[in-house]
């Protein structure tokens, strides 16, 4: 009886074949936004993803290795993405309840009465800071309070680009920093840290970016001489004070949730306090929301009962009199949340087919000659991020592709995956809105009106990021290293 035939070793890829799927992924995306404009994120992405994974699958096949293995690192990759998918199902719930109790409309109604002519561009990166670490959006913080924005400023005097400047700068500063953005939570789900892990470390530099930001809008607001505007402003606060009970009671849901969140409660539990607190005080402090939102006349604990599960999974809108309050008085619960997950269900597919194949580690090796030292891998961490911003046109890609491919380099080169979650945030999710082609830009244009290559010189928050985080990294001002004996777990694939 002859011996079995050992088994084929699979091929390694050439660098050509590694990059065969990311072009078609480039290419499926870039027609995306031609044909879908800024509506990408309904399907066609994830279509584009797929399609991509396909491709990808073809290629590793033909190199030897197994469907059976392929299919496995898939299911292993969509594994690691479980907990950030549940955290953002509870986040649509969280932002349902916040603006049922009033909490979202007391930020944007106690921010509005920050504003003040000789300190508008100051004022206006706070109120869209606020607005969007509240909301978790700042497509939603732009769309809305930041059209409202740029309308006042234009009647002061200022010119659109650096109106829309600060509006930009506000919304991604709170956009990148929210528990409630799915970008936040995407990024240390690629890296393999935890939510709340990650927006600690992100402080160290995002704080001196936006407190920079911050101090140039200043100096310029000091040279306009500005008068009037504020008709828009006290429209806008007298609709949410006819609609809802504004207290600064309402500030203390936020500060519980701040408060256990410093204290390490794990994100789930948190964000669970977050949403029933919001369900409590929107019995207690908004009755007349409760009965518009259940639209049930006649027994309070019904209707609380019923507005209550309608924030936490659907849709649910506050109307006003004023139609750009409306706008912003509306969430979409847990539905909400579908498409993103979807996309990510579709890039983990994508990101496992990529792995199975070994495309991703080749791709890598030829980029890690550039990564010497801790500075420069972190430089070309965010390079390859821009990278994706401007080829795929999707900020999601922009994290997902360069999270997978790094987050072995940097736990050989001893660094904790925070390192790895900050550099993908503060270059993939701020630079995204600088491309003209990409979702992000193409969409912040057409909603303000103004031309992204007009408010980019002005959106200094985006710019500064990632170049605070390559120097921080350059001079080793607080990386995160394992201790000697540390083990390093992949929680990419663990978690």
């Amino acid at each position: 009886m002859g011996k079995k035939s050992k088994p084929s070793k699979p091929s390694k890829p050439s660098l050509f074949l590694a990059f065969i799927p990311i072009l078609f992924l480039i290419s499926f995306l870039i027609l995306n936004v031609y044909f879908f404009k800024e509506d990408t994120l309904s399907g066609a992405n994830q279509i584009a993803l797929l399609l991509a994974a396909t491709v990808g699958g073809i290629v590793s096949v033909s190199l030897g290795h197994k469907w059976f293995d392929v299919r496995k690192q898939v299911v292993r990759s969509i594994s690691s993405a479980m907990p950030s998918i549940i955290i953002l199902l509870l986040i649509g719930s969280l932002a349902g309840t916040w603006l049922l109790s009033g909490i979202v409309p007391a930020m944007i109604y106690y921010g509005l009465k920050l504003l003040h002519p000789s300190i508008f561009l100051l004022a206006t990166v706070i109120i869209c800071s606020m607005v969007s670490l509240a909301t978790g959006s700042s497509w939603s913080t732009v769309a809305t309070i930041g059209v409202a924005l740029l309308g006042i400023g234009n009647a002061l005097g200022f010119a659109p680009g650096v109106v829309a400047g600060a509006i930009i700068s506000g919304a991604y500063f709170g956009d990148k920093m929210s528990p409630l953005s799915d970008t936040t939570n995407l990024a240390p789900a690629m890296a393999g840290t935890d939510l709340f892990t990650h927006i600690r470390y992100m402080v160290f530099t995002t704080a001196p970016s936006i407190i920079i930001t911050m101090i140039i809008f200043f100096v310029i607001g000091l040279t306009y001489k500005t008068s009037g505007g504020q008709a828009s402003v006290e429209s806008t606060l007298s609709a949410i004070e006819n609609s809802f009970n504004i207290t600064p009671w309402l500030f203390l849901v936020p500060v519980i949730l701040v408060v256990v969140i410093i204290k390490k409660m794990p994100p789930l539990p948190a964000l669970m306090l977050g949403t029933l607190l919001g369900v409590v005080f929107a019995i207690i402090f908004q009755p007349q929301v409760v009965e518009q939102v259940s639209q049930i006349d006649g027994s309070y604990l019904k209707s609380s009962y019923v507005a209550a599960m309608q924030s936490m999974f659907g849709d649910i809108a506050i109307v006003t009199n004023d139609v750009q309050v409306n706008e912003l008085l509306s969430t979409r619960g847990m539905a909400g949340m579908l498409n993103t997950i979807w996309l990510i269900l579709s890039a983990m597919i994508f990101g496992g087919v990529m792995e199975a194949g070994g495309l991703l580690v080749r791709i890598t090796e030829s980029v890690m000659w550039l990564a010497k030292s801790t500075g420069s891998l972190v430089a070309t961490t965010v390079g390859t991020c821009l990278f994706f911003n401007i080829t795929a046109s999707d900020q999601y890609i922009a994290i997902v592709v360069p999270g997978r491919m790094f987050s072995k380099i940097y736990r050989d080169r001893g660094l904790k995956p925070e390192v790895l979650s900050r550099a993908l945030e503060d270059s993939g999710t701020v630079t995204s809105v600088l491309v003209p082609w990409n979702t992000c830009g193409a969409t912040q244009a057409a909603v303000l009106g103004v031309p992204v290559l007009t408010f980019l010189p002005y959106s200094f928050f985006n710019i500064i990021s990632p170049f605070m985080s390559i120097f921080m990294a350059a001079f080793n001002i607080n990386i995160r290293r394992y201790a000697q004996g540390e083990e390093r777990v992949d929680m990419t694939v663990e978690s």
